[in-house]
């Protein structure tokens, strides 16, 4: 499987779309480990940026 070149992109949109859902106090959506998994794709859609894929 070959990894798209703007993966950092996309995981970036998921934590974009994802901290949204999360944060917006009308929805009332959360659940146990919402700011470990906000936190791991922050940091791999900053490294993948870095990396530029």
């Amino acid at each position: 499987m070959k990894i798209p070149k703007d993966l950092g992109m996309t995981v970036l949109a998921v934590w974009l779309i994802l901290h949204g859902l999360l944060s917006a106090p009308f929805l009332k959506i959360n659940f146990v480990y919402s700011g470990d998994v906000l936190a791991l794709l922050a940091i791999a859609a900053g490294v993948l940026l870095l990396m530029k894929r």
